[in-house]
């Protein structure tokens, strides 16, 4: 069955402003019942992490179960996955365009995966990476490129939510208000 997680990216955080948007973001969910200010032994891949709050359903679509961990929060430099698994393409910020990895006989297409991979290497090493579209030849940040699923969000702020039900559009909007109205992110992801 494996655990899944949920984080929200704050896409507009920088590195400068990410322990301060981290606090502000934890004392918006302790506030509104989320999560609990206190750390426990609640996540995994982090020794200690925020358990869920008593208002905890008011994030969720639907309370048919409740969150079986907490919430882990990353600053820094971070390219954030879904984990199990591999999307299918990405989309050219320019064009639209998908570039393909797999066929639809999900055999992987022989050197379609090396420029990305590369630029992620690049990115996460110094924060800047870019990715040529073969379809309209134009050059774009790897952090602008779309991918199956949502597969990857890059960025210096994630809240990491561990085993919880799938969360409303409601209260990610509300969230990425609570972060000063920034653009976030949703990665699903599984282990």
């Amino acid at each position: 069955m494996g655990s899944h997680f949920q984080t929200v990216v704050d896409l507009d955080a920088t590195p400068l402003d990410a322990p301060a948007l981290a606090a502000r973001g934890l004392d918006w969910l302790v506030g509104e019942g989320i999560v609990l200010a206190e750390r426990t032994d609640c996540v995994l891949g982090a020794p200690l992490g925020h358990p869920p709050g008593p208002r905890w359903a008011e994030a969720v679509d639907e309370e048919d179960w409740g969150p079986g961990d907490g919430l882990k929060i990353d600053t820094g430099r971070t390219v954030f996955n879904g984990g199990q698994g591999d999307p299918t393409y990405a989309g050219c910020p320019h064009c639209g365009a998908h570039v393909d990895f797999y066929t639809e006989e999900l055999e992987e297409i022989e050197g379609s995966w090396e420029p990305f991979g590369k630029a992620m290497e690049t990115w996460y090493e110094t924060g800047r990476a870019a990715v040529g579209c073969p379809d309209c030849g134009r050059t774009g940040d790897v952090t602008k490129w779309t991918w199956d699923g949502d597969f990857y969000a890059f960025g210096y702020l994630g809240f990491e939510f561990w085993n919880w039900p799938e969360f409303s559009a409601r209260f990610l909007d509300r969230f990425a208000h609570a972060l000063g109205s920034h653009r976030t992110a949703l990665v699903w992801g599984k282990l």
